[in-house]
């Protein structure tokens, strides 16, 4: 590892996370403010007091899902210390760094893509990534993307998406139950009733699932962005996330695309996409690397630094079901200065270095031999 991963530009780091925690206010906010017109549209403001009772009690069911009925789904299993002992010492070192009150569990799941999500909560998750993705990167890399998902469990990010999904699906059943209920009010106006028919609220009703998607697929961008900044931190390298990155990329072409398109594939609409471009990606993370401001590793960090990282990390866990988004603008918050003290005294040496960080993370296969290879991962409830 060159001696360039051991620098990290703050300044670029603290506007990044600044503009990603605006984004997402501004992003969740909007999604609220458009459930809130299509609730009063159909029902006055005794549809937004049904709308925000019935939200609520989905959020709290959603909280009390078990990550272990969602891994069932797609059969992941838990990894042992004697099948995969690094992806194991990875995942604990990353979830110190990260403070968790838990180390998330590792399971595999049988697939030929190279894929990886995070679910549950800060005190009982798990991460979970492809037999394909882990025999393809290497070491390196496989802690850039590990970093990745338990910097979404650190950050919550898996409440925030619960709850703008939970957002979007009352925007869309408003929508749904309003647009029937006009079809039947055509019926009875073609009897020759008489009625006016509201057609503004006709016209929020038509758009409102339309634009509620494309908010959350921003706001899924947003804090895809956040997590890659919590990966670069966490392991002090955003060049092993970078490169897992790209070869993901590489990956995602499909068979008919490279039948049809053997020159290269047509990249999805940035707005229609769930996660931002590789390429911006990249460019954000080698940002990071950039040689003015940053901290180098063994220089001592400001007292009011260090009083501030005497706050213990079990202090800090929330439990509360409302997802935490914001920290400390004028200076970072207090967890990622206790990760940035581990980048700057030995205890914060690379997760994997020396000749093995750049092999295969796990040589051989974990598929178990009765296991069907999942063909896809699909959303609903995971976080990746």
């Amino acid at each position: 590892m060159t001696d360039s991963t051991l620098h990290f530009n703050l300044p670029e780091h603290r506007r990044s996370q600044l503009i990603n925690t605006l984004h997402t206010w501004l992003l969740l906010a909007g999604s609220l403010a458009l459930l809130v017109v299509c609730a009063f549209t159909l029902a006055g403001p005794v549809g937004i007091i049904y709308a925000f009772v019935f939200g609520a009690i989905s959020l709290v069911a959603i909280r009390r899902i078990s990550p272990q009925m969602v891994l069932k789904m797609y059969k992941a299993r838990a990894v042992t210390r004697a099948e995969f002992p690094q992806g194991l010492a990875i995942v604990e070192e990353l979830s110190r760094r990260a403070g968790l009150p838990d180390v998330p569990e590792l399971h595999v799941i049988p697939s030929r893509m190279m894929n990886a999500f995070a679910v549950g909560r800060k005190d009982n998750s798990v991460v979970a990534v492809t037999d394909q993705l882990i025999r393809v990167l290497t070491a390196r890399e496989l802690t850039g993307v590990l970093a990745h998902e338990i910097s979404h469990i650190r950050n919550e990010d898996l409440k925030v998406m619960a709850l703008a999904d939970t957002v979007s699906r009352f925007t869309s059943l408003m929508s749904t139950i309003g647009i029937v209920s006009l079809l039947f009010n055509i019926t009875f106006l073609a009897s020759g009733a008489h009625a006016q028919i509201p057609w503004l609220g006709v016209l929020i009703l038509l758009v409102a699932p339309t634009v509620g998607g494309l908010l959350q697929m921003a706001l899924s961008r947003t804090r895809e962005f956040d997590a890659d900044l919590g990966a670069a931190l966490l392991t002090g390298d955003p060049d092993g996330l970078a490169q897992a990155l790209v070869k993901l990329e590489k990956a995602q072409g499909k068979v008919w695309e490279n039948l049809i398109l053997p020159g290269g594939r047509i990249p999805d609409p940035s707005i229609l996409r769930t996660h931002p471009l590789t390429d911006t990606r990249v460019e954000r993370l080698k940002a990071l690397k950039d040689a003015s401001g940053v901290v180098a590793r063994g220089e001592a960090l400001p007292d009011d630094i260090l009083l501030t990282l005497a706050v213990k990390p079990q202090d800090r866990i929330r439990t509360s079901p409302v997802p935490q988004i914001s920290g400390q603008h004028g200076r970072w918050n207090s967890s990622n200065l206790e990760i940035l003290s581990l980048l700057n005294t030995q205890s914060g040496k690379p997760v994997v270095s020396g000749p093995e960080a750049e092999c295969e993370a796990c040589p051989r296969s974990l598929n178990t031999p009765d296991a069907d290879p999942r063909v896809h991962v699909a959303r609903g409830g995971v976080y990746w």
